[in-house]
């Protein structure tokens, strides 16, 4: 089964492909897009939706995962944008098909990856690596994505 995880973002979505064969896991791909900061937000949507169809259309994933938002009361202008940039890659996964869309919180993805659910990056990255050896992140979003397939796979029936 190959599992797209996404970490969304209206500056920059990072995407991880694995596989997952009975009980063990496997890299596939990992990468990331990100629009123009000086474009206006309908064309930044637009952008991420093409970009997240053609990795839809490459890999053909049976289920994708996302990491819920996290509501910042402090901004919630910026927050409400994250929100657009999350539906306009969630409507690409409905326009694909794709019946299995899940939605992890980050305590839930760090203890999946790490055991424990207050992991920091770092050892959300150095988990990642021990788990995918041939994967090779250049990113946080990338390596989070990676995190949120390796959640899917693990906790996903």
């Amino acid at each position: 089964m190959i599992i797209l995880g996404l970490d969304p973002g209206l500056t920059k979505a990072g995407w991880g492909i694995v596989e997952k064969i009975n009980n063990r896991v496997k890299f596939i791909s990992v990468g990331s897009f990100s629009p123009k900061r000086k474009d206006d937000l309908p064309n930044r949507l637009g952008y991420l939706y093409e970009k997240f169809s053609q990795v839809l259309c490459t890999y053909q994933p049976k289920r994708v995962a996302f990491e819920d938002t996290f509501v910042n009361a402090k901004n919630p202008a910026s927050a409400l944008k994250l929100g657009l940039a999350r539906g306009a890659l969630i409507s690409a996964a409905g326009c694909y098909g794709i019946e299995n869309v899940s939605f992890y919180a980050p305590n839930t993805i760090k203890k999946a990856v790490t055991g424990h659910g207050h992991a920091d990056k770092r050892q959300v990255q150095m988990m990642v690596k021990q788990l995918l050896p041939k994967s090779s992140f250049k990113t946080n979003d990338e390596s989070d994505a990676l995190a949120i397939a390796l959640c899917d796979a693990f906790i996903a029936r």
